[in-house]
């Protein structure tokens, strides 16, 4: 099967979104219920929805509004913190986050770009030294995040 990637403006509200998020560094991310979260360096969480709308919250206020156990939500807790503290090997003690694909090298976003193929969405991510793709579906409720 051949992908077609299309090109697509970004709404009012995920440009606004974007506009906040360049310059930001991702540190690590979790997927909970269709939803992928980006923690960045700047200490917002990135949200990208399975349809590419988008938030972004101070880390302490996503973490509140996550509809989890309190268990998950303190390992989650725990490892935001990990990550904001700059520690360069943070994934050896990480309970349910993950690092982003290609580290140690960084991901400074410096441009993202939108595209979509029927029911698939893409982000992709030009970072400084570091490129991300964001994949979701709408069909399969699948995320995927890579290195390229």
């Amino acid at each position: 099967m051949t992908e077609a990637w299309t090109p697509q403006d970004t709404n009012t509200h995920q440009h606004h979104v974007i506009a906040h998020v360049l310059g930001a560094t991702v540190v690590g991310y979790f997927v909970h219920d269709e939803v992928l979260y980006i923690l960045l360096d700047i200490g917002f969480v990135w949200t990208i929805f399975l349809d590419g709308e988008m938030g972004l919250l101070p880390h302490p206020v996503t973490v509140k509004e996550l509809e989890i156990d309190d268990e998950s939500r303190a390992q989650i807790k725990a490892d935001m913190n990990l990550l904001l503290s700059d520690k360069a090997f943070a994934d050896e003690n990480l309970l349910l986050m993950k690092l982003p694909p290609g580290f140690p090298t960084p991901c400074r976003i410096e441009e993202i770009e939108f595209f979509v193929d029927g029911e698939r969405r893409r982000f992709l991510i030009t970072g400084e030294e570091q490129n991300l793709a964001i994949e979701t579906s709408l069909t399969t409720a699948e995320v995927h995040v890579y290195g390229c």
